[in-house]
């Protein structure tokens, strides 16, 4: 896939540990992935911007790249308020970019209907590759429901 003629206009990536941030927003930002990077530090922070902008679509990521072991409100807990925006939830597409290896956190995070692929650190062009073909993939389905479809047929 060629990254260089496909861009978001925004990625958003939420992650409390400030060099996993910065490998990827540098990795999108050599890719030309997007044309705008929202960065959180918090869980917390990222999920009260998505509902003070809930309304407001030019200001909502396409994709969020999502950490899940983070202070105060982990990964898990994120999707659980994201859950209660139904109107982003067709909206926007989460990625899970985290360095765990435990099993149980990528099979729950996968079983999550909001999450469409678990990545591991740090984010690379490869990544950016499969995100790409993923979102590409979704947007593409006709006359069913992209969600249900992708954890029927694809995990």
């Amino acid at each position: 896939m060629d990254l260089q003629n496909f861009t978001f206009n925004h990625i958003m990536i939420v992650d409390d540990t400030k060099i996993d941030r910065r490998i990827a927003a540098e990795t999108i930002k050599k890719n030309g992935f997007a044309k705008k990077i929202i960065e959180f530090d918090m869980a917390t922070t990222a999920i009260e911007y998505l509902e003070e902008n809930q309304n407001n679509p030019e200001k909502l990521p396409e994709i969020i790249f999502l950490d899940i072991r983070m202070p105060v409100m982990d990964g898990f807990q994120f999707l659980d308020r994201l859950a209660l925006l139904p109107e982003l939830n067709t909206q926007i597409s989460v990625i899970i970019l985290s360095c765990s290896t435990s099993l149980a956190d990528q099979q729950r995070a996968e079983s999550n209907s909001l999450v469409k692929k678990f990545l591991n650190k740090p984010l690379n062009q490869s990544n950016l590759e499969q995100t790409m073909a993923l979102y590409s993939f979704l947007k593409n389905i006709d006359d069913i429901d992209a969600n249900n479809y992708f954890l029927l047929h694809c995990l």
